[in-house]
């Protein structure tokens, strides 16, 4: 599994760099209060990176965080009904 992984990052890596070195063109971003200035594929792999971190941090709110608290109520009210039923016996 560990192997996979290693693969594929570095098949990530490699097809960074070729994209990167496929498109030199330079480029420069507005941001109203400050201009950055880079390549066509350092800006597309920087915006892809962005992406991606931004869908999860979306995917993390979204649908872990809830079920995370789902489950931490579920085990104390199955504790206190674990509790309840001890206690009486």
């Amino acid at each position: 599994m560990r192997l996979i992984r290693f693969l594929i990052a570095l098949l990530c890596i490699a097809a960074g760099v070729v994209v990167g070195a496929l498109n030199p063109q330079p480029v420069s971003l507005d941001f109203g209060f400050a201009t950055l200035r880079g390549t066509v594929g350092v800006s597309l792999l920087i915006a892809l990176l962005v992406g991606a971190i931004a869908g999860g941090l979306m995917l993390a709110a979204s649908v872990v965080l809830p079920l995370r608290q789902q489950l931490r109520r579920e085990r104390a009210t199955r504790a206190m009904s674990a509790n309840s039923t001890t206690g009486d016996t």
